[in-house]
């Protein structure tokens, strides 16, 4: 069967192996969806696990695999600062695929989804720049329409004022935004 395209197959050369792993999950209850350019496997809407190959390895990803059992000591953090739940299970070589084994993860982090267990998404704490804030400070319609925005929108302005090194940028940023505010326009909302 070909394959398709698969921006988590980073080399094409785990065709073979990913295939396996593709037919040893389609023996459960899971859903394949697309997300991300890859395969996601779903459970009542949720995400359960991934898979897709890189350079160095191929293999499964689960989405809470932080609350699976893990007694064989399988599963790895590959981004410990970013990553909070999701867990992968590497292989380097087809004969590293142990299907029963591989069953039993993903059985498992079914139930973890029918409990409903998860991490909470942490609060990002906004910081508003101090040329934002004098701005705001000074002007209480400005200061009402800012607030009116979602954190989400709030921080897309934040961020589009502090990413620039410069002041002189930060203060150009600023005044292209602020019309845009009065307007209760976001940043963003002729993208989306």
């Amino acid at each position: 069967m070909l394959e398709k395209e698969n921006k988590w197959n980073k080399t094409n050369q785990w065709a073979e192996e990913i295939e396996l792993l593709h037919n040893i999950i389609k023996k459960t209850s899971l859903i394949e969806t697309t997300k991300w350019g890859g395969p996601v496997y779903t459970h009542k809407n949720k995400n359960v696990v991934g898979v897709g190959g890189f350079k160095s390895y191929f293999g499964i990803w689960f989405y809470n695999g932080v609350f699976l059992t893990d007694e064989k000591k399988l599963l790895i953090n590959a981004n410990e600062e970013n990553t909070k739940s999701l867990r992968q299970m590497r292989f380097k070589s087809i004969n590293d695929i142990d299907e029963k084994l591989i069953l039993s993860y993903i059985y498992e982090a079914i139930e973890i989804e029918e409990k409903g267990l998860m991490i909470p998404k942490e609060k990002k704490e906004t910081i508003i720049p101090e040329i934002l804030q004098k701005e705001l400070d000074n002007n209480l319609e400005l200061k009402t329409k800012f607030n009116a925005f979602s954190p989400y929108k709030q921080r897309e302005f934040i961020e589009h004022i502090t990413s620039a090194k410069q002041e002189k940028t930060q203060l150009a940023r600023l005044e292209k935004i602020l019309p845009m505010i009065f307007e209760g326009k976001g940043l963003n909302d002729k993208y989306r």
